[in-house]
């Protein structure tokens, strides 16, 4: 079992940046895969990115492709997100997640422990 607390959330302008961190207990943390969602208000939550155990392969939803980065570091037991260019649109709770089984998967269902969200608002 892995617990997973983000940080890093905040209010910033439009065109600004921030940069998510998620600490993950537990040693087998290498052996996910890890993934950032987020909701916003009255929305559902969507798919941001992930990246593979050993951190070689990455994925990105469109809306943030060429403006997100995520990484990881499993020395730390930290999955990252920089967010660069910030748009209001952006703004959501911003989740991590763990999935021991798939691979990059886009898919809620198939990840198996959440951390608790991280508030990223961005103002026009």
């Amino acid at each position: 079992q892995v617990q997973l607390v983000e940080s890093g959330g905040g209010l910033v302008q439009a065109g600004g940046s921030l940069r998510l961190s998620c600490a993950a207990s537990g040693r087998s943390f290498s052996s996910y895969n890890m993934a950032w969602f987020r909701q916003a208000p009255g929305k559902e939550r969507e798919f941001v990115a992930a990246i593979s155990r050993n951190g070689g392969s990455t994925w990105y939803a469109e809306s943030v492709k060429g403006r997100f980065t995520i990484s990881r570091d499993n020395a730390k037991n930290t999955v990252y997100l920089q967010m660069n260019s910030l748009k209001p649109e952006d703004t959501a709770v911003y989740y991590c997640a763990a999935d021991q089984g798939g691979y990059g998967s886009s898919r809620q269902s198939e990840y198996d422990y959440w951390g608790q969200g991280a508030q990223v608002t961005v103002s026009s």
